[in-house]
């Protein structure tokens, strides 16, 4: 493979590492937020009425950057019941083809996050409740993480046309 694209790959998979992890961390944050939640209300009957839309928010974040890493780790759901007894190669071929099928999807996604974002930015759209915060911050992390999950599925086919070469990346 071009030296072009192994710099790719491996830049790509540098910075999901990083948004992975950070995402990871993001559950000490949703704990920390219910936990101060459960003593405010209960040892001090003061309610804090951000704190599960908060967590919400956070565990929707979560999940937006825990996608690249899950990717690059290959830790999605897949149905093995065929590919497990496939030779590596095999198992390129038929990566290969649904990469392609999620690169489409991704796809659609984007351009619905966008113009979704474009939506929250032109309105200044809010969540509909007491704390009533604004939505543009996780429209917006949902647009960049979609665009880092394109990024790492693309990176995703150099893998797999490199083992078909019988070469690793």
């Amino acid at each position: 493979m071009p030296h072009l694209i192994k710099a790719y790959v491996r830049i790509v998979d540098r910075i999901s590492d990083y948004v992975g992890y950070l995402a990871a961390s993001l559950i000490f944050v949703m704990v920390a937020t219910l936990l101060l939640d459960a003593v405010t209300r209960n040892v001090l009957n003061i309610p804090i009425h951000w704190a599960i839309e908060f967590t919400q928010f956070t565990l929707a974040a979560y999940y937006f950057m825990g996608g690249p890493i899950t990717l690059k780790n290959n830790e999605h759901v897949r149905m093995d019941l065929w590919y497990a007894n496939m030779s590596d190669r095999g198992k390129a071929r038929l990566d290969l083809v649904t990469v392609w099928c999620m690169i489409f999807y991704l796809g659609v996604m984007l351009f619905g996050s966008i113009s979704s974002l474009q939506y929250a930015i032109e309105t200044d759209e809010k969540r509909f409740s007491m704390w009533n915060p604004s939505v543009i911050p996780i429209k917006a992390l949902l647009t960049v993480c979609l665009v880092l999950m394109l990024f790492q599925a693309f990176a995703l086919v150099f893998k797999h046309i490199a083992t078909l070469r019988g070469e690793r990346l």
